[in-house]
């Protein structure tokens, strides 16, 4: 019973900022209400009079500043690279510790985004639909219609790798035994790569405004879900090698 008592003392949430679960219910509220007001025709029009507008003010140089920002939000290159940091931290500390934070984002990600894609039906700006019908949510789409546009999985993605690559960026340094990552640097990879591909993904017509609203509320949420996570002080089995050992993210953002 000692034991257990100590075990439970042990592993205790990482702080957030704003404190407290009040912001992580209103990001899902506001999630929510959003999603309610889209279903019963509400903010349509805004989402069309946006589309209507980067259509019409969307020159060839532009358009190429805006594709290539865009890839700051690819998924797939975003994982990949989260694993590599987590593969070469985990072999410099010698722990597993590291692989499970990108493998922990993996999963929120893969449980929420797509299925809330699926769910809601949506077409994207792009579609050949009347206006009228593309812009609809839990709409009934032809078959061969593009059809998962809500929420925007590249601006939620990139709220949450960003904020893994950040965390395993500054264990790695500490491992090469430079100082931890710099607040400037790290406010700046959590806020500027989510900012321009908000902006890039709207502004193409690949997603409309709310589904980067909603992305950028899913993602955070998400995000706030993994920062809270104590990596270090997640009960694990003896493991070869120690493999198990702590120690990889003290003092981290």
């Amino acid at each position: 019973m000692r034991e257990t008592t100590t075990l439970r003392n042990r592993v205790r949430l990482r702080p957030v900022w704003p404190s407290g679960w009040w912001f992580d219910g209103l990001l899902v509220a506001v999630l929510v209400a959003m999603t309610l007001a889209l279903a019963n025709g509400l903010l349509v029009d805004t989402d069309l009079a946006v589309r209507d507008w980067v259509n019409g003010h969307r020159p060839d140089i532009a358009n190429v500043v805006a594709l290539v920002l865009n890839y700051l939000g690819q998924g797939g290159p975003l994982t990949l690279i989260s694993i590599g940091l987590a593969v070469l931290v985990g072999w410099r500390t010698r722990s597993v510790r590291p692989l499970f934070v990108p493998a922990t984002a993996f999963v929120f990600t893969y449980l929420t985004i797509g299925p809330a894609k699926v769910w809601t039906d949506r077409a994207a700006p792009s579609s050949k639909l009347p206006p009228e019908e593309s812009v609809q949510i839990f709409a009934t789409l032809p078959p061969a219609e593009y059809d998962m546009s809500y929420p925007s999985g590249h601006v939620a993605n990139t709220v949450v790798w960003y904020g893994v690559i950040a965390l395993l960026l500054a264990a790695l340094l500490r491992t090469l035994g430079r100082p931890d990552i710099s607040p400037t640097l790290y406010r700046a990879m959590r806020i500027l790569p989510p900012v321009i591909v908000f902006c890039t993904t709207t502004y193409l017509g690949h997603h409309w405004l709310t589904d980067s609203v909603a992305g950028l509320l899913l993602g955070l949420f998400l995000d706030r879900l993994l920062s809270r996570v104590p990596w270090d002080d997640v009960p694990l089995p003896a493991l070869p090698m120690a493999l198990n050992r702590p120690g990889v993210f003290t003092s981290t953002p």
